[in-house]
């Protein structure tokens, strides 16, 4: 009688550590294509917010947020800076020509009334209710976006100058760089994109918070800004 067989045979064990491999092949590459799509998603985001500006001003000779005519220009719900440049207010000031607040500024500033203006002149999609939960964009990963005109970086020698500036948080180390390098010169020290340090956002006033990011910090989230 011949003997039943009680394993596997070298070809059914490689057969099944080649179905293995392929499976495992294409979870990384579905990551792999993720990743990619959440990039692309994020530099779409950093180079929208400039084209809003850019459409609002050509349309109505006026930054969005620092509009002081936005109700004529827009509707009556809109919602102007309080504050408009007529002495003796000093800066910030609607009609000053500048968009004045932190860029993730949670209310009450120009930079926060920057989403309402673009929103209510039809160059944006979202609410333009200010209360609603909504209403602040994200980025891909679900880190806050934003726009400001005041400075988000004071280290010396290099201040940064800029027009404005397109910020988000909460970016993956890997992602900052392919963004800079989609964007810019692939340095993010460097040039119109930089790592502003793993900090939410604001002003930076000293070298150590304002550094490049390295591959060993790949999984650490980072606040990136475009300067235009």
């Amino acid at each position: 009688m011949r003997q039943k067989q009680l394993g596997f045979t070298l070809v059914e064990i490689a057969i099944v550590l080649v179905i293995i491999g392929l499976l495992l092949g294409g979870v990384l590459k579905g990551q792999e294509l993720i990743n990619s799509a959440k990039v692309k998603n994020i530099v779409n985001d950093l180079r929208s917010v400039s084209t809003f500006i850019y459409a609002y001003q050509d349309k109505f000779k006026a930054l969005p947020g620092d509009d002081p005519l936005v109700v004529n220009h827009v509707g009556a719900a809109a919602t102007a800076n309080a504050t408009l440049c007529n002495a003796p207010n000093p800066s910030p000031c609607a009609g000053d020509a500048r968009i004045n607040g932190a860029w993730n500024s949670a209310a009450g500033t120009e930079s926060f009334l920057f989403w309402q203006h673009v929103r209510l002149s039809n160059l944006a999609s979202g609410t333009a209710n200010t209360a609603d939960a909504e209403y602040l964009p994200r980025n891909a990963d679900g880190g806050p976006l934003g726009i400001t005109g005041d400075p988000v970086s004071t280290v010396v020698p290099n201040p940064w100058p800029a027009n404005f500036y397109v910020c988000t948080a909460g970016v993956q180390g890997r992602f900052a760089r392919q963004i800079d390098t989609t964007i810019d010169d692939g340095n993010t020290t460097t040039g119109t994109v930089r790592v502003l340090g793993t900090v939410a956002g604001g002003t930076l006033a000293n070298a150590a918070a304002f550094y490049a990011v390295t591959p060993a910090d790949d999984a650490t989230l980072y606040t990136i800004c475009v300067a235009n």
